[in-house]
């Protein structure tokens, strides 16, 4: 899945989580124009105030976006009760968020990418993380959305104690951008850029900005969430 090329910056973003305020507060930081393209690195949704008005605001930028684990919770709601099939077990607040999205929201949901290539950076975009040594069209769908570390049997977890993580191993070719590790924070590794800072448990919003390589954050508002919850 190979990005267009664009004429201005492109501008990469770490985990949303609703978080639509601190959103529009980067987006003026960094004095958005019309030729720059903004590239989400997945969970629009879930924990955060208004999860609806990101969606919303990352279509009306047109937005590129990965698929994250918190996208995936909503959307396995919205196959089943299009299927009119048994909802998954999921968080009450995926299913407010579920209950809360229009049509054209689904829309841009369900279109998500596992991945995003942009070759004119050597780059690629993915929510969570790639397994060292696998193919890219053999990485597992689930583990891009919830990697985390790599166990010592060389398998891949969700959780962050069971092995290193991955970008500690992770030896390109491709520089991997991805969010989900709030906990590891911004991650800047050889072959490797984490931008989740935490925005919804009180912390950072923060976009890398190419082709200059900047970092630029904004503060959270406040804490939606704790971190452990």
């Amino acid at each position: 899945m190979t990005s267009e090329r664009a004429a201005g910056r492109h501008i990469f973003i770490g985990d949303v989580h609703g978080c639509l305020d601190e959103l529009r507060v980067l987006m003026r930081q960094l004095s958005l124009h019309a030729e720059d393209k903004v590239v989400l690195v997945g969970d629009l949704v879930a924990k955060g105030p208004d999860s609806a008005g990101v969606v919303a605001y990352a279509r009306e930028l047109s937005a590129l976006c990965v698929r994250g684990n918190h996208d995936e919770a909503v959307l396995r709601y919205r196959r089943a009760q299009l299927q009119n099939q048994e909802s998954p077990r999921l968080k009450k607040g995926h299913v407010d968020v579920a209950k809360s999205l229009s049509e054209a929201d689904w829309g841009y949901l369900e279109a998500l990418p596992l991945w995003l290539e942009f070759p004119q950076f050597g780059a690629l975009v993915v929510h969570a993380g790639l397994m060292p040594r696998v193919p890219l069209l053999l990485q597992e769908p689930d583990l891009l959305m919830n990697l985390r570390s790599i166990r010592p049997d060389g398998s891949g977890s969700s959780k962050m104690d069971e092995g290193r993580p991955w970008a500690t191993v992770w030896q390109g070719p491709k520089h991997v951008i991805f969010g989900h590790d709030a906990v590891g924070g911004l991650q800047q590794r050889p072959f490797a850029t984490g931008l989740d800072t935490g925005c919804v448990y009180g912390r950072e919003l923060t976009a890398l900005v190419y082709p200059e390589k900047k970092l630029v954050s904004v503060a959270a508002k406040r804490t939606y969430k704790e971190i452990n919850a």
